[in-house]
Protein backbone atom coordinates (compact mmCIF):
# COMPACT_ATOMS: atom_id res chain seq x y z
CA UNK A 1 0.00 0.00 0.00
CA UNK A 2 2.75 2.46 1.01
CA UNK A 3 4.78 1.41 -2.04
CA UNK A 4 1.73 2.01 -4.30
CA UNK A 5 1.22 5.54 -2.99
CA UNK A 6 4.94 6.25 -3.34
CA UNK A 7 4.87 4.93 -6.93
CA UNK A 8 1.92 7.22 -7.68
CA UNK A 9 3.92 10.20 -6.39
CA UNK A 10 6.85 9.24 -8.66
CA UNK A 11 4.48 8.98 -11.64
CA UNK A 12 2.87 12.33 -10.75
CA UNK A 13 6.34 13.93 -11.00
CA UNK A 14 6.56 12.72 -14.61
CA UNK A 15 8.87 9.73 -14.03
CA UNK A 16 8.18 6.07 -14.76
CA UNK A 17 8.19 4.36 -11.34
CA UNK A 18 10.13 1.10 -10.87
CA UNK A 19 8.20 -2.21 -10.97
CA UNK A 20 9.35 -3.12 -7.46
CA UNK A 21 9.73 -0.60 -4.63
CA UNK A 22 11.76 -1.49 -1.53
CA UNK A 23 10.82 0.34 1.69
CA UNK A 24 13.96 -0.39 3.74
CA UNK A 25 15.55 3.06 3.93
CA UNK A 26 18.25 2.15 1.36
CA UNK A 27 18.97 4.03 -1.86
CA UNK A 28 17.80 2.37 -5.09
CA UNK A 29 18.31 3.38 -8.73
CA UNK A 30 15.71 2.99 -11.47
CA UNK A 31 15.01 3.96 -15.07
CA UNK A 32 13.00 7.18 -15.36
CA UNK A 33 12.22 6.51 -19.03
CA UNK A 34 11.58 2.75 -19.05
CA UNK A 35 14.79 2.22 -21.08
CA UNK A 36 17.13 -0.41 -19.65
CA UNK A 37 20.25 1.70 -20.17
CA UNK A 38 18.82 4.57 -18.11
CA UNK A 39 19.39 4.59 -14.35
CA UNK A 40 19.03 8.29 -13.57
CA UNK A 41 16.10 7.75 -11.18
CA UNK A 42 16.72 7.19 -7.47
CA UNK A 43 14.62 6.76 -4.34
CA UNK A 44 14.80 6.07 -0.59
CA UNK A 45 11.62 4.88 1.17
CA UNK A 46 11.03 4.20 4.88
CA UNK A 47 7.98 2.12 5.88
CA UNK A 48 8.53 2.06 9.65
CA UNK A 49 7.08 4.63 12.06
CA UNK A 50 6.10 7.49 9.77
CA UNK A 51 6.19 6.12 6.19
CA UNK A 52 8.08 8.70 4.09
CA UNK A 53 10.45 8.83 1.17
CA UNK A 54 12.50 10.93 -1.22
CA UNK A 55 12.97 10.40 -4.95
CA UNK A 56 14.46 12.19 -7.88
CA UNK A 57 16.20 12.22 -11.24
CA UNK A 58 19.97 12.69 -11.35
CA UNK A 59 19.83 13.82 -14.98
CA UNK A 60 17.53 16.78 -14.36
CA UNK A 61 18.33 17.46 -10.71
CA UNK A 62 14.72 16.80 -9.64
CA UNK A 63 14.27 15.96 -5.93
CA UNK A 64 10.84 15.43 -4.34
CA UNK A 65 9.72 14.25 -0.91
CA UNK A 66 6.69 12.10 -0.11
CA UNK A 67 4.98 11.47 3.21
CA UNK A 68 2.07 9.13 4.08
CA UNK A 69 0.47 11.96 6.08
CA UNK A 70 -0.20 15.47 4.83
CA UNK A 71 2.28 17.97 6.22
CA UNK A 72 -0.36 19.99 8.05
CA UNK A 73 -1.32 16.95 10.20
CA UNK A 74 2.24 16.08 11.30
CA UNK A 75 3.14 16.34 14.98
CA UNK A 76 6.40 18.18 15.83
CA UNK A 77 8.08 14.81 16.46
CA UNK A 78 6.88 13.45 13.08
CA UNK A 79 8.02 16.61 11.35
CA UNK A 80 11.49 16.19 12.90
CA UNK A 81 11.57 12.52 11.78
CA UNK A 82 10.55 13.51 8.25
CA UNK A 83 13.25 16.18 8.06
CA UNK A 84 15.88 13.78 9.38
CA UNK A 85 14.93 11.14 6.80
CA UNK A 86 14.97 13.61 3.93
CA UNK A 87 18.43 14.86 4.94
CA UNK A 88 19.74 11.29 5.32
CA UNK A 89 18.33 10.35 1.88
CA UNK A 90 20.00 13.38 0.28
CA UNK A 91 23.35 12.41 1.83
CA UNK A 92 22.92 8.84 0.51
CA UNK A 93 22.05 10.23 -2.91
CA UNK A 94 25.10 12.56 -2.95
CA UNK A 95 27.44 9.71 -1.94
CA UNK A 96 25.97 7.34 -4.54
CA UNK A 97 26.17 10.02 -7.23
CA UNK A 98 29.83 10.61 -6.42
CA UNK A 99 30.61 6.88 -6.74
CA UNK A 100 28.67 6.68 -9.99
CA UNK A 101 30.47 9.71 -11.44
CA UNK A 102 33.87 8.30 -10.41
CA UNK A 103 33.08 4.99 -12.14
CA UNK A 104 31.94 6.76 -15.32
CA UNK A 105 35.03 9.00 -15.24
CA UNK A 106 37.29 5.92 -15.16
CA UNK A 107 35.38 4.34 -18.09
CA UNK A 108 35.48 7.59 -20.09
CA UNK A 109 39.23 8.03 -19.54
CA UNK A 110 39.95 4.40 -20.50
CA UNK A 111 37.88 4.66 -23.70
CA UNK A 112 39.43 8.02 -24.60
CA UNK A 113 42.98 6.66 -24.14
CA UNK A 114 42.53 3.83 -26.65
CA UNK A 115 40.40 5.77 -29.16
CA UNK A 116 42.03 7.06 -32.36
CA UNK A 117 42.13 10.64 -33.66
CA UNK A 118 38.90 11.29 -35.58
CA UNK A 119 39.15 11.56 -39.36
CA UNK A 120 36.33 11.58 -41.89
CA UNK A 121 32.94 10.79 -40.36
CA UNK A 122 29.40 11.00 -41.80
CA UNK A 123 28.26 13.37 -39.03
CA UNK A 124 31.20 15.74 -39.54
CA UNK A 125 30.63 15.68 -43.31
CA UNK A 126 26.90 16.39 -42.87
CA UNK A 127 27.68 19.33 -40.58
CA UNK A 128 30.59 20.60 -42.72
CA UNK A 129 32.99 20.72 -39.76
CA UNK A 130 36.54 19.65 -38.84
CA UNK A 131 37.28 16.86 -36.30
CA UNK A 132 39.18 19.15 -33.89
CA UNK A 133 39.99 17.50 -30.53
CA UNK A 134 37.63 14.59 -31.30
CA UNK A 135 38.43 10.88 -31.25
CA UNK A 136 36.80 7.86 -32.83
CA UNK A 137 35.94 4.41 -31.54
CA UNK A 138 35.20 2.45 -34.70
CA UNK A 139 32.29 4.21 -36.42
CA UNK A 140 31.43 6.26 -33.30
CA UNK A 141 32.70 9.79 -32.65
CA UNK A 142 33.79 10.62 -29.10
CA UNK A 143 33.39 14.19 -27.81
CA UNK A 144 35.31 14.84 -24.56
CA UNK A 145 33.49 16.41 -21.60
CA UNK A 146 36.00 18.16 -19.35
CA UNK A 147 35.80 20.47 -16.37
CA UNK A 148 37.64 23.82 -16.24
CA UNK A 149 40.72 22.06 -14.77
CA UNK A 150 40.89 19.88 -17.89
CA UNK A 151 39.78 16.65 -16.17
CA UNK A 152 37.86 14.31 -18.52
CA UNK A 153 34.61 13.32 -16.74
CA UNK A 154 32.50 11.77 -19.47
CA UNK A 155 31.97 11.41 -23.21
CA UNK A 156 29.29 12.26 -25.71
CA UNK A 157 29.08 9.60 -28.41
CA UNK A 158 27.84 10.42 -31.91
CA UNK A 159 26.85 7.60 -34.25
CA UNK A 160 27.19 7.91 -38.06
CA UNK A 161 23.43 8.72 -38.27
CA UNK A 162 23.91 11.61 -35.81
CA UNK A 163 22.37 9.85 -32.78
CA UNK A 164 23.93 11.39 -29.67
CA UNK A 165 24.31 9.76 -26.26
CA UNK A 166 26.06 10.56 -22.99
CA UNK A 167 27.76 7.90 -20.87
CA UNK A 168 25.26 6.83 -18.21
CA UNK A 169 25.95 8.32 -14.78
CA UNK A 170 28.66 10.74 -15.92
CA UNK A 171 29.00 14.30 -14.69
CA UNK A 172 27.61 16.84 -17.16
CA UNK A 173 27.15 20.02 -15.09
CA UNK A 174 29.93 22.51 -15.75
CA UNK A 175 31.66 20.18 -18.25
CA UNK A 176 32.36 21.24 -21.82
CA UNK A 177 34.21 20.47 -25.05
CA UNK A 178 36.74 23.21 -25.86
CA UNK A 179 38.20 24.15 -29.25
CA UNK A 180 40.80 26.85 -29.86
CA UNK A 181 42.99 28.98 -27.62
CA UNK A 182 41.69 31.79 -25.45
CA UNK A 183 42.83 35.28 -26.48
CA UNK A 184 40.22 37.87 -27.46
CA UNK A 185 37.44 36.11 -25.59
CA UNK A 186 35.64 32.83 -25.28
CA UNK A 187 32.35 31.76 -26.82
CA UNK A 188 30.01 29.35 -25.01
CA UNK A 189 27.41 27.48 -27.08
CA UNK A 190 25.29 24.34 -26.86
CA UNK A 191 26.40 21.73 -29.41
CA UNK A 192 29.76 20.47 -30.65
CA UNK A 193 28.88 21.19 -34.31
CA UNK A 194 27.99 24.79 -33.38
CA UNK A 195 31.28 25.16 -31.51
CA UNK A 196 33.33 23.92 -34.48
CA UNK A 197 31.41 26.18 -36.89
CA UNK A 198 31.92 29.30 -34.73
CA UNK A 199 35.61 28.43 -34.31
CA UNK A 200 36.06 27.99 -38.07
CA UNK A 201 34.26 31.25 -38.89
CA UNK A 202 35.68 33.53 -36.18
CA UNK A 203 38.93 31.99 -34.93
CA UNK A 204 37.67 32.45 -31.37
CA UNK A 205 38.01 29.88 -28.61
CA UNK A 206 34.70 28.07 -28.11
CA UNK A 207 33.28 25.81 -25.38
CA UNK A 208 30.35 23.51 -26.19
CA UNK A 209 28.18 23.01 -23.09
CA UNK A 210 26.07 20.20 -24.68
CA UNK A 211 22.68 21.61 -23.61
CA UNK A 212 20.84 24.86 -22.90
CA UNK A 213 20.63 23.96 -19.20
CA UNK A 214 24.41 23.65 -18.95
CA UNK A 215 25.22 27.05 -20.55
CA UNK A 216 25.19 28.95 -17.24
CA UNK A 217 27.23 26.36 -15.25
CA UNK A 218 29.88 26.30 -18.02
CA UNK A 219 29.95 30.09 -18.38
CA UNK A 220 30.33 30.43 -14.60
CA UNK A 221 33.15 27.84 -14.50
CA UNK A 222 34.97 29.74 -17.27
CA UNK A 223 34.38 33.07 -15.52
CA UNK A 224 36.04 31.66 -12.37
CA UNK A 225 38.97 30.38 -14.46
CA UNK A 226 39.34 33.56 -16.55
CA UNK A 227 38.07 36.46 -14.38
CA UNK A 228 39.11 39.15 -16.86
CA UNK A 229 38.03 37.43 -20.06
CA UNK A 230 35.13 38.48 -22.29
CA UNK A 231 32.49 35.74 -22.56
CA UNK A 232 30.02 35.60 -25.44
CA UNK A 233 27.03 33.25 -25.38
CA UNK A 234 26.25 31.91 -28.86
CA UNK A 235 22.52 31.30 -28.61
CA UNK A 236 20.47 28.63 -30.35
CA UNK A 237 17.44 30.48 -31.68
CA UNK A 238 14.69 27.91 -30.98
CA UNK A 239 12.16 30.09 -32.81
CA UNK A 240 9.57 27.32 -33.27
CA UNK A 241 9.68 26.18 -29.62
CA UNK A 242 7.50 27.91 -27.05
CA UNK A 243 9.54 30.21 -24.82
CA UNK A 244 12.60 29.88 -27.11
CA UNK A 245 14.64 27.85 -24.55
CA UNK A 246 17.95 28.32 -26.39
CA UNK A 247 17.76 32.10 -26.47
CA UNK A 248 16.31 32.31 -22.94
CA UNK A 249 19.11 30.14 -21.48
CA UNK A 250 21.83 32.04 -23.37
CA UNK A 251 20.54 35.40 -22.08
CA UNK A 252 20.33 34.08 -18.50
CA UNK A 253 23.88 32.66 -18.73
CA UNK A 254 25.23 35.94 -20.15
CA UNK A 255 23.57 37.84 -17.31
CA UNK A 256 25.14 35.51 -14.74
CA UNK A 257 28.70 36.19 -15.95
CA UNK A 258 28.45 39.74 -17.33
CA UNK A 259 28.72 38.35 -20.84
CA UNK A 260 27.22 39.21 -24.23
CA UNK A 261 24.87 37.27 -26.51
CA UNK A 262 25.32 36.53 -30.22
CA UNK A 263 22.21 35.31 -32.08
CA UNK A 264 22.27 33.67 -35.54
CA UNK A 265 20.75 36.02 -38.16
CA UNK A 266 19.17 33.82 -40.82
CA UNK A 267 18.22 34.79 -44.38
CA UNK A 268 14.52 35.44 -45.11
CA UNK A 269 13.95 31.93 -46.49
CA UNK A 270 15.03 30.30 -43.22
CA UNK A 271 13.95 26.64 -42.92
CA UNK A 272 11.89 26.01 -39.72
CA UNK A 273 14.52 23.57 -38.38
CA UNK A 274 17.38 26.07 -38.72
CA UNK A 275 18.17 27.23 -35.17
CA UNK A 276 21.91 27.35 -34.44
CA UNK A 277 25.17 28.75 -35.81
CA UNK A 278 25.99 25.44 -37.52
CA UNK A 279 22.69 25.71 -39.44
CA UNK A 280 23.63 29.28 -40.43
CA UNK A 281 27.14 28.09 -41.35
CA UNK A 282 25.63 25.37 -43.61
CA UNK A 283 23.01 27.68 -45.16
CA UNK A 284 24.91 30.92 -45.64
CA UNK A 285 28.61 30.22 -45.05
CA UNK A 286 31.23 31.36 -42.56
CA UNK A 287 30.89 35.07 -43.45
CA UNK A 288 27.28 35.04 -42.20
CA UNK A 289 28.44 33.52 -38.90
CA UNK A 290 31.35 35.98 -38.64
CA UNK A 291 28.98 38.92 -39.20
CA UNK A 292 26.85 37.91 -36.19
CA UNK A 293 29.92 38.09 -33.96
CA UNK A 294 31.42 41.21 -35.58
CA UNK A 295 29.32 43.69 -33.60
CA UNK A 296 29.83 41.80 -30.34
CA UNK A 297 33.58 41.46 -30.97
CA UNK A 298 33.82 45.15 -31.86
CA UNK A 299 32.52 45.86 -28.37
CA UNK A 300 35.22 43.57 -26.96
CA UNK A 301 37.95 45.25 -29.03
CA UNK A 302 37.04 48.56 -27.45
CA UNK A 303 37.22 46.99 -24.01
CA UNK A 304 33.50 47.24 -23.20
Amino acid sequence: MIADHFAQAIAAAGLIPPDTIHADGQLYRFSTTGRRSDSAGWYVLHADGLPAGVFGNWRTGLTETWCSKSESTLTPAERATMLQRVQAAKLQRAAALQVCQQQTRAVAQARWRVATAAGQHPYLTAKGIEPWSLRAEGPVLLVPMRDSAGVLHSLQTIAPDGCKRFLSGGRVRGCYHAVGRTEAGIVVCEGMATAHSVRAATGLAVAAAFSAGNLAPVAQALRRKYPGLHIVLAADDDHTTEGNPGLTAARAAALAVGGLVAVPQFPADRPPKATDFNDLFSLAGSNAVRACFAEVMEGLDHGH
